[in-house]
C-alpha cells in the first residue's frame, strides 16, 4: 500500500504543478494531505482531502481546485485506474485490482520485517516513559504507560526513526531523604526498639525493604545515624529501583539507558546550566532566588531555579536533564508523564526555548488514570496499606499479554476502567484471545495443510488474481494497510491505533475462514491462493503482536 501511496503522491504532486501553472493554484501541495483508506468501500480504495487543505488558499471553492487537479492528473505508472472527484472536493482513487496481490508478494519475501518504513529517515527521538520515583513499587498508571512506551518506541524505530528509550531516576532531593529516615525507622522497630514511625511512607513495602537492609546487613543499626542516613539516600533507592526494573523487564519494559538525578548533580551539570542561562540572558536573580525567564515564550509566570534557601527545584533539575539530551545528540525529546504533570505543557516548551531549542523538538504525553473492574464493581486488589495497586499485583491476577493488550486497546490520555474478568477470559469476548486464536487458527491450518501434503507456495508462482471473493479481497486491503498504519500509529504517538488495526485483522480473518474453503476449495490454485493469503495473515498478526509485546501462540 505504502507503494501505491508514494505513487499517488508524487502524481498528485506533479498535478499540482502543472494545475499551479495552468490554473493559478498556489496551495501547499501533497505533502499536507496523504492519500488514506476511506471508511466506506463506495468511496474508493484511497482518497485525499488535498484540495479542501489547497482551497483555504486558494479562495476557491474545494470542488473546482479538485477538478483543477483531476485535469492535470496522470495516472501513468501508478496501480490507480480512475479518480473522482467526490462530495465538497474529495479525491477518491480506485485502483487496478492487481495491486492487492503484490501485497502478498511483498508480505512473503520481508517476512517479520513487513510493515517497516525509511519514513523517519533515522531521526533520532529519545523515549523517556514510566520514570517512577525510585521510592516504591511500579503502580497501575504506570504501568500503562509503561505498555504504551515501549510499544510506541518499537513503533518509531519500525517507522524509520532511530528512538532511544530512557528511565529518569529520581534519586535525589528531598523525597530520597525522607526515604532513608523511613527505612531507618522500619528498620529499627524490627529490630526491636520501641519507636513510633512518623513521616512518609508508611506503605508496608518500606518495611519490606528495611527486612532485607537487616538481612543484608546485620550490623547495620550499630553504625552512627548519620552514617545510617548518608548509605540509605543511596542503598534505598537503588533497592526500589533495582525492584522497578525487576517487574518490567517480567512485564516486557526494557530500557536502553536509565538515567541517575543524582548524577547528573553530582557532575555540575545543574550549576553549569544556571550560570548558562545567566550568560543567555535567560534567568536572572530576585528575591534572593533565580528565576528562569519563561513568560518571554509564553509561560504564565517565570519558573524558580534556585530556591531562596539554596536547594535546587525540581524544575532546574529537569532543566538541566533535557539540556542533557539534546547535548546527547536527539532531534525530537517525547517524555510519557503522569496524571499529576496535567498542565505541564506551557512551562516545559517554556523551558526548552530557554534551552535555545524550537517547542516542537519537546512532546508531552499525559498518562490518564486506570481503573480496576470486577464483577462490575470497582477492584481493590492492593495487598498491602498505603491504598496502591502494584504491577506486581496486577500480573498475579492477569497475564502479561492481557495486561499489555488490555491498556494497548484505549488512547493514552482516556481514562479507562480495566475488566479483570473479561482479561481473563478464555472466549473470543476477550480481545487479546480473539487476536492469539486468529494466529493460532492459521497455524493449525498451516498443520493440516502440511498433513494433506500442501506447503505454502512462493507467491510469486501462484495465480493470485483467482482471489476476487469479498471477503478475501477485504482481508488483503486490511493486510495492505499495516506500514502505512505503522506510520500513522508512530507519528500521532497513538499505539492503540495497531491494536484496533490487528482486531480488525482478526476479525476479517475469521470471517474469511469461515466463509472460503481453503483446504479442498473448488480448484488447486484456488487452495494455494488461499494458503498464500493465510499466511499473510498469520505475518501480519504476528508482527503486530511483535510490536505491542504480546505473543502469538502457535497452538491454544
Amino acid at each position: 500500500m505504502q507503494e501505491v501511496q508514494n505513487q499517488i503522491r508524487a502524481a498528485l504532486r506533479a498535478a499540482v504543478a502543472a494545475a499551479a501553472e495552468a490554473a493559478g493554484l498556489t496551495g501547499p501541495g501533497p505533502g499536507k494531505s496523504h492519500p488514506e483508506a476511506p471508511k466506506e468501500k463506495a468511496h474508493g480504495d484511497l482518497a485525499t482531502n488535498l484540495a479542501l487543505v489547497m482551497a483555504r488558499g486558494e479562495r476557491k471553492p474545494p470542488r473546482a481546485v479538485a477538478e483543477a487537479i483531476l485535469r492535470h492528473l496522470d495516472l501513468g505508472g501508478t496501480w490507480a485506474e480512475r479518480v473522482e472527484v467526490a462530495g465538497p472536493g474529495f479525491l477518491n482513487f480506485f485502483l487496478k485490482p492487481g495491486w492487492l496481490h503484490q501485497v502478498l508478494v511483498a508480505v512473503q519475501q520481508e517476512g517479520e520485517n513487513y510493515g517497516k518504513s525509511d519514513h523517519g529517515q533515522g531521526k533520532r527521538v529519545l523515549l523517556e516513559y514510566i520514570s517512577a520515583n525510585p521510592t516504591g513499587p511500579v503502580v497501575l498508571v504506570q504501568a500503562r504507560a509503561g505498555a504504551v512506551g515501549s510499544t510506541l518506541a518499537r513503533l518509531l524505530n519500525w517507522a524509520g526513526y532511530r528512538c532511544d528509550t530512557e528511565f529518569y531516576v529520581n534519586d535525589a532531593g528531598n523525597q530520597v531523604k525522607a526515604l532513608a529516615r523511613a527505612v531507618d525507622l522500619r528498620a529499627r522497630q524490627l529490630a526491636g526498639e520501641n519507636v513510633e514511625f512518623t513521616g512518609e511512607y508508611p506503605a508496608e513495602y518500606v518495611i519490606d525493604c528495611a527486612r532485607d537492609l537487616l538481612k543484608q546487613y546485620p550490623d547495620f543499626l550499630q553504625k552512627p545515624e548519620e552514617e545510617r542516613l548518608a548509605f540509605l539516600e543511596r542503598w534505598a533507592p537503588e533497592y526500589f529501583r533495582a525492584g522497578q526494573e525487576e517487574v518490567l523487564r517480567r512485564y516486557g519494559v526494557v530500557f536502553d539507558n536509565w538515567f541517575s538525578e543524582r548524577k547528573l548533580r553530582e557532575s555540575g551539570a545543574v550549576e553549569a546550566l544556571i550560570q548558562r542561562l545567566k550568560e543567555m540572558g535567560e534567568a536572572y536573580e530576585a528575591d534572593g532566588a533565580v528565576w528562569m525567564r519563561t513568560t518571554k515564550y509564553g509561560d504564565d509566570k517565570d519558573r524558580v531555579l534556585v530556591k531562596s534557601d539554596g536547594e535546587y527545584t525540581y524544575f532546574c533539575a529537569d532543566a538541566a536533564y533535557h539540556l542533557n539530551k539534546y547535548e546527547r545528540g536527539y532531534d525530537l525529546l517525547i517524555n510519557i508523564w503522569g496524571q499529576d504533570h496535567h498542565g505541564y505543557q506551557g512551562r516545559m516548551k517554556a523551558m526548552v526555548q530557554c534551552l535555545g531549542r524550537p517547542p516542537e523538538s519537546l512532546e508531552l504525553l499525559i498518562t490518564q488514570l486506570v481503573r480496576l473492574v470486577k464483577d462490575g464493581q470497582e477492584y481493590k486488589m492492593s495487598k498491602r496499606q498505603g491504598n496502591i495497586v502494584e504491577l506486581e499485583d496486577l500480573l498475579e491476577e492477569v497475564s502479561v499479554d492481557a495486561a499489555r493488550f488490555f491498556f494497548l486497546m484505549r488512547s493514552l490520555d482516556s481514562h479507562m476502567d480495566f475488566d479483570i474478568n473479561l482479561a481473563n477470559l478464555a472466549s473470543q469476548e476477550n480481545p487479546v484471545y480473539y487476536v492469539q486464536y486468529a494466529h493460532a487458527r492459521i497455524c493449525s491450518l498451516l498443520r493440516q495443510a502440511e498433513e494433506a501434503g500442501y506447503r505454502v507456495p512462493d507467491a510469486a508462482s501462484v495465480r493470485l488474481e483467482v482471489l476476487q471473493d469479498p471477503a478475501e479481497l477485504d482481508l488483503l486491503k486490511k493486510i495492505a494497510e499495516l506500514p502505512e498504519e505503522i506510520i500513522h500509529a508512530a507519528e500521532s504517538r497513538e499505539p492503540h491505533r495497531i491494536a484496533r488495526y490487528v482486531m480488525d485483522v482478526a476479525a476479517l480473518f475469521h470471517a474469511f475462514y469461515n466463509r472460503c474453503r481453503v483446504l479442498g476449495a473448488e480448484s488447486e490454485e484456488l487452495t494455494r491462493a488461499r494458503l498464500v493469503l493465510a499466511d499473510a495473515t498469520r505475518v501480519v498478526i504476528r508482527n503486530v503482536l511483535g510490536l505491542m509485546g504480546v505473543s502469538a501462540p502457535e497452538r491454544m
